[in-house]
């Protein structure tokens, strides 16, 4: 059963938790209405914080000081991880709704079970806005199953718990090695460029121009980054547009399908359903209720 927790005013929070494999899972749904700050909970464990779900202008940040802004640009699918004992905050500029998964957990039993030995910056140094997909989609896979009954969810979540533990275990320390990718300039001149251009299509090749680059290397690159390859990324910021229309306004399909360049309603509604796994109608009045 969905819980209220204690947020600022102004943030809304509806959280459901579950327990597997000795690891604490909250899934919690944030509304939010203007600036947001708050401190994330359990500071006094490990925790791994994922936001699978959000609809803004501005991403989700998390903070080390409530004062401090974020040193880490923001990227797809990344996520924290917080050592124990150390404090984090989360800050919203512009959020309308977000789905945050926060696991609470001990790695030392799943060290020892896997027989992997830890990185040493695990225990003292939090990994704010990293990405790893693998951790991403078995967090989602958590939180869409979190408040089923089926007894046998109890096996499955334990199991992707352990999955969890491993990839965390295996987390590079920031000396490792990256692959290559674009530099903080040339992404950040490439999300300029491509949000000019929206709802429009960017050609792969325009972007590699701009940046120096053959189109095979820009792509590469690009997904090195951001972890999709340009059109990808076009496809998912336009779809986030809609979502944006779809709880701000009472426009309807058609029109939002337009505005964010799609052919007509159909289109836009396959597209939809493809990445949320919700027809564009079904999520607006979901979300509003």
């Amino acid at each position: 059963m969905a819980t209220l927790i204690e947020v600022p005013e102004n943030l809304l929070a509806s959280t459901m938790r579950r327990e597997w494999s000795g690891a604490l899972v909250e899934v919690t749904e944030y509304t939010c209405n203007g600036e947001v700050l708050h401190q994330l909970p359990h500071s006094d464990k490990t925790r791994l914080s994922v936001i699978v779900e959000e609809v803004s202008k501005y991403r989700c940040e998390p903070r080390e000081n409530r004062l401090l802004k974020c040193p880490h640009e923001s990227r797809p699918r990344d996520m924290t991880f917080m050592p124990a004992g150390i404090e984090i905050w989360g800050y919203s500029a512009d959020v309308l709704y977000a789905k945050d998964v926060h696991i609470t957990l001990d790695l030392n039993p799943f060290a020892e079970q896997l027989q992997i030995k830890p990185d040493a910056d695990l225990a003292s140094v939090p990994k704010l806005r990293f990405t790893d997909d693998r951790i991403w989609y078995l967090v989602r896979l958590l939180a869409d199953v979190i408040a089923d009954p089926d007894p046998s969810v109890q096996l499955y979540g334990d199991s992707l718990i352990t999955a969890i533990a491993s990839r965390l275990l295996r987390i590079p320390s920031a000396s490792s090695k990256k692959p290559a990718g674009l530099s903080n300039m040339q992404l950040k001149d490439a999300m300029s460029f491509l949000d000019a251009h929206m709802p429009n299509r960017v050609e792969l090749s325009t972007l590699a121009r701009l940046a120096g680059m053959s189109p095979s290397h820009y792509c590469r690159a690009f997904k090195a980054a951001t972890g999709f390859a340009p059109y990808q990324w076009q496809l998912k910021e336009r779809i986030e547009r809609a979502k944006c229309m779809l709880l701000e306004t009472n426009h309807s399909l058609d029109h939002i399908a337009e505005a964010t360049g799609f052919a007509d309603s159909v289109h836009f509604g396959r597209t939809f359903r493809k990445l949320t796994q919700a027809s564009p109608g079904a999520w607006r009045l979901d979300r509003q209720s």
